[in-house]
């Protein structure tokens, strides 16, 4: 039987989900003040960080975004709207969209990204993941 959860526990749980929150709110402000939505960073973050190639697909997107392709769909088309990325078939398989960033788009989650790489650095010992192996080793 799984050990109950001590006090010292949900201080833990509980300083995680504070921190986890600092930084989302952080961010919120931070994409804000630069003209666009923190689903819209999100979005050209994931196209930049997708693995081995320089676009994402609209269905890998909604994957990363953990949200409905048609949603993600139309966010793309807000993205486009600023000129902050461009979308087309591909070329391998025509049912498939592609979404490329375009320069102003780079510019802005660059610029965004050292931003959030600054605040995670401040909040480097201070955001700590709570320990899951205590209860899995007294199982």
């Amino acid at each position: 039987m799984p050990r109950r959860l001590t006090k010292p526990d949900f201080e833990a749980l509980s300083e995680f989900r504070y921190q986890m929150r600092r930084f989302e709110r952080f961010s919120e402000d931070a994409v804000q003040a630069h003209g666009i939505t923190p689903l819209q960073y999100l979005l050209l973050l994931h196209i930049k960080g997708y693995p081995e190639r320089h676009y994402a697909t609209v269905g890998e997107l909604a994957e990363r975004l953990q949200a409905k392709p048609h949603g993600v769909a139309a966010l793309v088309t807000r993205c486009e709207g600023h000129g902050l990325v461009r979308r087309h078939h591909s070329d391998v398989d025509r049912r498939q969209v592609e979404v490329h960033l375009l320069p102003d788009g780079e510019r802005l989650l660059a610029q965004l990204a050292e931003l959030h790489r600054a605040e995670l650095r401040s909040l480097q010992g201070v955001f700590k993941v709570p320990s899951i192996d205590d209860e899995l080793s007294h199982e």
